[in-house]
């Protein structure tokens, strides 16, 4: 069964939502037969690629909030983040476009490290406080979980990545995704924000209680007898 996941890679409450759901699957007693399909989504295009503000001066400018009112609410989502073994450095956060870093994932999806890429991303832009749309940066990381430094070199310049996020935030609004972190089970149901994993462990289950009745396992009654394996034992 398909879970996918719209998140940007600036939004904390993504990361927050990224632990309590893979808290649910790890208690999922099926969790072998989930696929995890991510998707960019961009909260905000306009940030530029050079950071020239921090994460509070972005916010107080975005928002039209008090800076005492935003430093609060950073505050808040911090402690929130640490509730579930995060640890978040707003101060040092770098306020960039996400563009290239999606780029990244779409990438690492093509190779099956899409998980590995959101969860370095995440970490290097909330906990390390490293530039998200710094190439030499981007390259580094996926080199950190196993993609091979020319490929990425090539997949950062490729215009078929930016058209996979392009696609994957049109379909975002086609469903009426106006916020993320947004997760969609089976396309037949959804959960919208960092909700505690008990919630993404009761949609894991009604979901697939209903993928299960249409994909009904197959089990066949074997009778053995001498025969070969893959690993060449044959008796």
């Amino acid at each position: 069964m398909k879970i996918e996941i719209w998140s940007d890679v600036i939004c904390p409450f993504c990361y927050i939502g990224k632990r309590n759901f893979e808290t649910a699957l790890e208690q999922f007693a099926d969790k072998k037969h989930i696929e995890v399909i991510w998707k960019s989504f961009q909260l905000d295009a306009s940030i530029p690629e050079v950071a020239s503000e921090s994460y509070a001066q972005y916010l107080v400018k975005r928002k039209g909030m008090a800076v005492e009112k935003v430093n609060g609410m950073l505050g808040n989502v911090t402690e929130m983040a640490s509730q579930v073994g995060l640890d978040y450095h707003l101060d040092q956060s770098v306020i960039v476009n996400s563009q290239k870093a999606h780029q990244l994932i779409q990438f690492s999806k093509s190779k099956k490290l899409g998980n590995e890429a959101e969860e370095h991303l995440f970490r290097a832009f909330f906990t390390e406080g490293k530039n998200i749309a710094d190439t030499a940066i981007l390259i580094q990381l996926g080199k950190d979980f196993g993609l091979q430094e020319s490929e990425l070199k090539a997949s950062l310049d490729d215009e078929k990545y930016k058209y996979e996020i392009t696609q994957d935030i049109q379909e975002a609004q086609n469903l009426g995704v106006n916020g993320v972190p947004f997760f969609v089970f089976d396309r037949k149901y959804a959960v919208s924000g960092a909700q505690p994993s008990e919630s993404f462990l009761e949609t894991l289950e009604k979901s697939f209680t209903e993928w299960r009745k249409s994909n009904p396992e197959t089990t066949l009654e074997v009778t053995e007898g001498d025969s070969c394996t893959v690993d060449g034992k044959c008796d």
